[in-house]
């Protein structure tokens, strides 16, 4: 370890998280965190390892820090948005490229010079006065050879406690890898917050918003948002990178569920499915009487002579819209009993339910939302009528809590795949 990455580390880090971050014997982890200490200028670093410790403080710290509120049923949580910050940012969702890569028209791009010098601005000093988590996960299976290592720094305990319930803790997999370790990089901070509803607190800054995709160094950065599928690195953002080297390497990235189908004498058949986004991906994959092994991301690989499939996750990040206790009694199920569930961007009534759209019951004349209090009629800056829940809302589970969840999910082989089925919707739908 040089000089100056080891003089940072030792000033920033309690005696207990050096001790933690030195099992990993890796300079490049080192070098990184060191760099972005240097430049995000965080009050504190907290190294999470494996232990369930660790999960607990992120889900206390997300409510301390106003991220997250408690709902009536145990373990539930929400979470909002800014009012303008539903979405991915496509506009700002930019590759840094050099005068070798030639991606095509249909993608943003910035010169990667520009694009690091850019970000590099906006992320100074942007973490002064909070916590920078430290998280060490993966993406696919441990001890697998689809086995992606992910590093993620944050300030959002929302993040982090969404990442935790999503993917694979990592830091022993990053101990036992030691200096050999290839892993994606995840640079997020949410920049200065606002007052929203419940006394939750948004990113504000929508116009300094950035998420830049660094195909040459795996590493993706995004700041001044929290939503979902801006700052969650390892979901969306990551396809982009395992695309890449997977293309390299000789396997797929797929935006695929993977599902196990009965048949006689307890026979199972695995087929994965492509299907474009709202086109029911994971309704297929939770047919009843069959068994869902993931239901938006796959890495395949042909091993032996056959194609072999992971689900990347172990979580479900799903859109809660339409959900209800007949065409999804699975899933409102794990939604309505104690479990550990972060939603986001529904309704919350006076009693501390949540309401979201096409969920069983009445909807609710009065509530608050990712708009503030809201009511039925209230109309934003625009004009536009404001639904009860966006229609993007979001529900976040780990996949364990299914009655249908496949015992071969953590398989390091993965599951062989027989089939692929592609789907789409109706021209008029």
């Amino acid at each position: 370890m040089n000089q100056e990455t080891h003089i940072i580390l030792k000033e920033n880090l309690t005696k207990e998280h050096y001790k933690r971050l030195m099992r990993i014997e890796n300079e490049t982890v080192h070098r990184l965190i060191a760099k972005y200490i240097k430049i995000c200028k965080p009050a504190e670093v907290y190294i999470c390892t494996d232990r369930e410790e660790d999960r607990r403080v992120i889900r206390e710290y997300a409510l301390a820090n106003r991220e997250e509120a408690k709902l009536k049923i145990e373990g539930h949580t929400v979470h909002f948005d800014n009012y303008y910050d539903q979405a991915r940012d496509k506009s700002q969702t930019k590759f840094l490229v050099t005068s070798e890569d030639n991606l095509g028209e249909e993608f943003n791009t910035i010169p990667r010079e520009d694009g690091l010098e850019e970000i590099h601005l906006i992320l100074n000093n942007i973490m002064q006065d909070r916590r920078m988590w430290v998280l060490f996960l993966t993406l696919g299976p441990l001890n697998s050879v689809f086995t992606i290592p992910c590093l993620q720094l944050t300030d959002s305990a929302y993040v982090a406690h969404s990442e935790q319930i999503l993917y694979r803790s990592g830091y022993e997999e990053f101990v036992r890898r030691g200096r050999d370790n290839r892993f994606f990089k995840f640079i997020h901070a949410q920049g200065e917050l606002e007052e929203a509803g419940l006394g939750l607190r948004v990113s504000k800054n929508l116009d300094q918003r950035r998420i830049y995709i660094d195909l040459r160094d795996e590493t993706i950065y995004s700041a001044n948002t929290q939503y979902g599928g801006n700052t969650i690195g390892l979901k969306k953002l990551a396809m982009r990178l395992s695309i890449r080297r997977a293309v390299k390497e000789g396997w797929l990235t797929e935006h695929m569920f993977i599902m196990g189908v009965k048949g006689s004498n307890e026979r199972v058949t695995y087929f994965t499915g492509a299907f474009p986004s709202m086109c029911g991906k994971t309704a297929t994959a939770m047919i009843p009487e069959e068994r869902i092994v993931g239901d938006d991301i796959a890495f395949l690989r042909k091993i032996n002579g056959e194609i072999r499939a992971v689900n990347v996750e172990k979580g479900m990040f799903g859109i809660i819209t339409g959900i209800n206790s007949t065409d999804d009694p699975i899933i409102w199920k794990a939604l309505t009993n104690p479990n550990e569930v972060i939603f986001s961007n529904v309704l919350v009534t006076d009693d501390k339910d949540v309401y979201w759209i096409g969920k069983d019951g009445f909807t609710p004349k009065k509530g608050v939302n990712h708009s503030g209090e809201w009511y039925q009629g209230k109309k934003d800056s625009k004009g536009v009528q404001i639904p009860p829940a966006h229609k993007n809302a979001r529900f976040t589970i780990e996949m364990k809590i299914l009655d249908n969840i496949d015992p071969r999910i953590e398989d390091p082989e993965g599951v062989k795949v027989e089939g692929i089925i592609y789907g789409g919707r109706d021209s008029d739908t």
